[in-house]
């Protein structure tokens, strides 16, 4: 029988939560949030986050797992390993990781920078961090951002997804287009642009929106995660009408992107830790078995967790 177009398979099979706050431990008493994966052996991945203290403040923490069993760690950090800026920087308010790779025997760790404000709650810029020791430790490449506010993104700049493909580095970012006044309160409206760089610091930026507003009331779309498949482009993201909900998009020069949110495959649970919200995936690919890893209710106050790519029934 032929499918309606509101109709689809949800062919990603939830498997759980891996890790959740802990009140015991200030630095991630209140959030686990923003999962970013990277490989350190066959099977086994590093999960960088972000944790929040009660004061509200971000700090980067890791979690190793087998994929084999994601939801029984092999090692969580007792306490972080990259705090918040120096008083002044970019990222005296909080960092949250965005992507990791390899470059030579190094890991680039982009990230998100906050700055409270004044008129609006808060500033963001990218920063990246780079570690020496297999992601142990990370100091940062500069106390300044390496991709800020200027004409282009005048607003804000977050969430950066990193591949190194065909020798140039390709960045999808997170773009304000906006503040507004909504509901007594200030909120950030914005989409996902596109950059290039030929050693993964200095940055051309496009200009041009990757993924733009599609629905009435949509405002937010946040925390690309692109993997390339013969020749193809495949993006997941967060967007939010009402709450953040996960979506898909392809290209075939990773520039121009068609956004097919309704073959996702993934949707809210019906009760639960993600039944409100899904937020920031981060998609692997491992042994030819897509992984999705992603935050729950509450920007990750619920925790993170993870769903398994199954046939399309």
């Amino acid at each position: 029988m032929k499918k309606r177009k509101d109709e689809y398979s949800l062919n990603w099979d939830k498997k759980g939560v891996v890790l959740r706050p802990c009140n015991g431990t200030d630095w991630m008493s209140t959030h686990t949030s923003v999962p970013t994966l990277l490989q350190i052996s066959e099977n086994q991945y590093r999960i960088f986050f972000a944790g929040r203290s009660k004061e509200n403040y971000s700090r980067l923490g890791y979690l190793d797992i087998d994929l084999n069993n994601p939801m029984m760690p092999i090692y969580l950090t007792p306490r972080p390993i990259m705090d918040v800026g120096s008083l002044g920087a970019f990222d005296d308010s909080g960092v949250t990781p965005a992507w990791a790779i390899c470059v030579k025997n190094e890991i680039h760790l982009y990230y998100t920078g906050w700055m409270r404000g004044q008129s609006i709650p808060y500033y963001l810029s990218i920063g990246l961090a780079v570690s020496s020791d297999g992601g142990e430790s990370f100091q940062r490449y500069s106390k300044a951002p390496i991709l800020s506010r200027n004409s282009i993104d005048p607003y804000l700049t977050a969430s950066p997804c990193v591949i190194l493909d065909e020798g140039i580095f390709k960045m999808w970012y997170v773009s304000g287009t906006k503040w507004e006044q909504y509901n007594n309160t200030i909120r950030p409206n914005y989409n996902i642009k596109y950059a290039e760089s030929h050693n993964g610091i200095n940055w051309d930026r496009f200009g041009d929106a990757c993924i733009d507003f599609k629905y009435k009331d949509e405002w937010a779309i946040s925390r690309p995660s692109v993997i390339k498949e013969n020749e193809l482009y495949k993006m997941w993201y967060s967007y939010s009408c009402n709450g953040y909900r996960l979506g898909y998009a392809e290209s075939y020069d990773g520039i121009k992107w068609v956004r097919k949110d309704e073959e996702v495959g993934i949707n809210l649970s019906a009760n639960g830790w993600d039944s409100k919200m899904m937020a920031y995936p981060s998609v692997i690919k491992n042994n030819d078995q897509l992984y999705l890893f992603y935050n729950g209710n509450g920007y990750g106050q619920t925790g993170m967790g993870y769903a398994i790519k199954s046939e399309q029934r």
